[in-house]
């Protein structure tokens, strides 16, 4: 049996269009301001993905879903996240779990994170755990002016 393990890290800056919604691990956050990028810029959903790719040995999501690329723009990053769920099964690949850490002073996870973790483990098809983490006011974390994102996936093949 092959297994491996993947890591996966994501910032995205706050965005000053207040047309966009916060979306983080594919749940909504209306009121919260949003992250800046070419997707919905869910930072959760994009460490998820880079760290099963990243387990598997398929590349990274910019090689994926780039940013010049305009059928991605403004896409669901579960979307994106159900391609690579795809992707790994196509080679063999299942996933054990992944484990996240949430890096913001804002917003609270605590009352979005059942639903962000429910809704992640049922795109990956395995337990997908959220933790939030403050920055302390340190650096641009700590000044509230993004979130960032760090994933560890375990998955595995049969010989």
């Amino acid at each position: 049996m092959d297994i491996r393990v993947g890591n996966g890290f994501d910032i995205h800056r706050f965005s000053d269009d207040v047309d966009r919604t916060l979306v983080l691990g594919g749940v909504e956050m209306p009121g919260e301001r949003a992250l800046h990028g070419h997707s919905d810029a869910d930072v959760v959903s994009h460490t998820v993905g880079e760290s099963l790719l990243g387990a598997a040995g398929l590349g990274d999501l910019g090689t994926h879903f780039p940013d010049t690329d305009e059928r991605w723009r403004g896409v669901s990053s579960i979307v994106l996240l159900r391609e690579i769920v795809a992707m790994l099964r196509a080679d063999g690949w299942s996933v054990c779990n992944v484990d996240c850490s949430v890096i913001a002073e804002r917003p609270k996870l605590s009352p979005h994170r059942e639903a962000m973790e429910s809704l992640l483990s049922e795109c990956v098809g395995a337990p997908v755990t959220i933790k939030g983490r403050r920055a302390e006011g340190l650096g641009a974390l700590g000044r509230s002016e993004g979130i960032a994102c760090m994933a560890s996936a375990l998955v595995i093949r049969p010989d």
